[in-house]
């Protein structure tokens, strides 16, 4: 199991798939992402697919060092403007950054169990 702490620090010892994951990742899938979103009783959109690449991408470049807090930030950056950080939490309405984290096969990013933080429920 992919121990992401030591990931980050020694980045070089994992090995990666062709795409750049980790690949010590769980397995992800697109369909996976569709039957854990029917599973919290959402139908993924174009919408939320730019925002689960978004996050798969920026996890691949930046690994999971940033707090949650900081994720959300570029997520408002780039998907809310003229919305409002409302959009988002309309997509992912158990928080943004948590449950497209989960939907994308990712580890959540630090400080985001806080149940306080990144959840409207």
């Amino acid at each position: 199991m992919l121990d992401i702490n030591k990931a980050i620090i020694d980045p070089q010892h994992y090995e990666h798939d062709p795409e750049g994951n980790m690949a010590d990742l769980p397995s992800w899938s697109p369909h996976y992402a569709n039957r854990e979103a029917r599973l919290e009783g959402i139908e993924l959109t174009e919408e939320h697919w730019e925002v689960i690449v978004f996050l798969r991408e920026r996890y691949r470049q930046h690994g999971n060092e940033d707090a949650a807090r900081e994720i959300l930030r570029e997520m408002e950056e780039r998907f809310c403007e003229g919305r409002g950080r409302g959009y988002l939490y309309d997509l992912f309405p158990r928080g943004p950054v948590s449950q497209a984290s989960h939907l994308a096969g990712l580890p959540l990013p630090p400080h985001s169990q806080d149940i306080s933080f990144g959840s409207v429920m």
